[in-house]
């Protein structure tokens, strides 16, 4: 059964990793891949170098350090408050509302953030203009990353509560048993029974978070972009686009992807071996 997604991953993922030559050669289009000179190190050093690598790296791990430092608690949170409905049909009505908003295709979204964040015409945007503020959110580089990182929330937290109340499933009804017996409350319960439940669920996820620092996603960045907040909103993925697919500088922007996924790999590695060491759950 796992067959077809195993020839994928190869056709997919592994195959075009034949390209990542093009990060050390002088890109020839009439030679190909394999054709080009080759330079080594020079464009990862001429990325380093730049003007633009210090704004870069700041903008890209400000924005997902924030994700996740904001947005990873969420959905265990959620998590914990569903699981404590008891009334089955509003617990499905609820999961069901929360769930929606990761349906909605990025474009969609930034769309209703448009409409909905507009200084003239939107109720957000009217209701910060009243208070005082900017009213132009969209194109302010101070409210740029709460707006990216509350509407990525809003959109994914309750799809990824369902790992976490999946875990709260198995939780052994003897354990709720004898805390009731013990004369626990709510609060006693969820701490001492359902949250240690989720610990290891929770140490895996945050290590799979911790190697996409340096990877904020293209899309919904690039949509939100403006030339009033590119200053925090030019991160790597969007700064690759510009120099390989516009400006053609395919050996360029390939040595830069290759140097953020590097990164990735390094923080995920020590990651999971500072969980290995100090909790014994790790992904290897």
């Amino acid at each position: 059964m796992i067959i077809p997604a195993i020839i994928t991953v190869i056709i997919f993922n592994y195959i075009p990793m034949y390209g990542i030559q093009l990060a050390f050669r002088e890109y020839d289009f009439s030679a190909g891949l394999t054709g080009g000179e080759w330079v080594g190190l020079k464009y990862f050093e001429q990325f380093i170098n730049s003007h633009m690598f210090a704004d870069l790296m700041r903008n890209t791990v400000l924005i997902s350090l924030t994700t996740i430092i904001v947005g990873f608690p969420a959905p265990i949170f959620l998590a914990l408050l569903i699981n404590q409905i008891r009334w089955k049909k509003g617990k499905k009505i609820f999961q069901t509302t929360v769930y929606f908003p990761h349906f909605i295709s990025i474009v969609v979204l930034v769309g209703l953030l448009n409409v909905l964040l507009s200084p003239n015409t939107g109720i957000v945007g009217l209701i910060v203009s009243k208070l005082g503020f900017d009213s132009n959110l969209l194109a302010s580089v101070t409210a740029f990353v709460p707006v990216y990182v509350l509407s990525d929330i809003w959109q994914h937290v309750g799809w990824n509560s369902i790992i976490y109340l999946a875990a709260l499933s198995s939780v052994d009804t003897q354990l709720y048993d004898s805390a009731k017996i013990d004369g626990a409350n709510r609060w006693q319960i969820i701490r001492n029974v359902e949250l240690p439940a989720i610990v290891p669920t929770i140490i895996i996820l945050l290590i799979l978070n911790m190697g996409t620092v340096i990877s904020t996603g293209f899309e919904k960045i690039f949509l939100m972009q403006n030339s009033l907040n590119l200053p925090i909103s030019e991160v790597i993925e969007t700064y690759v686009y510009k120099i390989g697919i516009v400006s053609n500088q395919f050996s360029y922007a390939a040595a830069i992807g290759l140097f953020n996924t590097m990164i990735n790999f390094t923080l995920l590695v020590a990651v999971n071996y500072i969980a290995k060491r100090y909790s014994r759950i790790s992904l290897w």
